[in-house]
């Protein structure tokens, strides 16, 4: 039976803040599948980071938790799902508005999910207070259109020449 997507990847680890990096370049290796231009990977690579940021910061305050990472991999898109069963937010509207902290002692700027949503296609929150919070992400990849230079396939065509 065949899946509606092509690649599915799993990751789960501690809400320490070395780990951050870690998810970034996890998903942004993943991703690479779709041959994603430098730009595409950058703003997944960036969404991802103040996803799990946020997971860092507020759903676990003090203490640690596990962050968990799924992502799906479809013909022209990736799927990023982000979640914790940490605090939960109270209400996703006001956490959505763009300089909105619930921690401006340790100088959050406020824009993580604007942030998010400028950089991502879809994003999608979802949370219960005591329950914990995930954050559904698709960024569209743009296929390229072959050059001269390539064939219909895509792949490139090389002259040998001798010197």
């Amino acid at each position: 039976m065949k899946s509606v997507y092509d690649n599915e990847m799993k990751l789960e680890f501690l809400s320490k803040s070395n780990n951050e990096a870690f998810a970034r370049i996890s998903v942004a290796a993943f991703a690479s599948q779709l041959d994603p231009t430098i730009e595409e990977l950058a703003d997944i690579k960036t969404a991802v980071s103040e996803a799990v940021t946020n997971c860092i910061i507020h759903a676990y305050e003090d203490a640690e938790g596990i962050i968990q990472i799924k992502c799906k991999i479809f013909a022209t898109s990736i799927v990023i799902e982000i979640s914790d069963n940490g605090n939960g937010i109270e209400n996703v509207d006001i956490a959505k508005e763009p300089l909105f902290t619930s921690k401006p002692d340790l100088e959050r700027s406020g824009m993580g999910f604007t942030i998010m949503e400028s950089f991502m296609d879809e994003v999608k929150v979802e949370s219960i207070l005591g329950v914990g919070t995930k954050v559904t992400m698709k960024k569209f990849i743009k296929k390229k259109e072959p050059t001269e230079e390539e064939g219909e396939e895509g792949a490139k065509i090389f002259t040998s020449f001798r010197i």
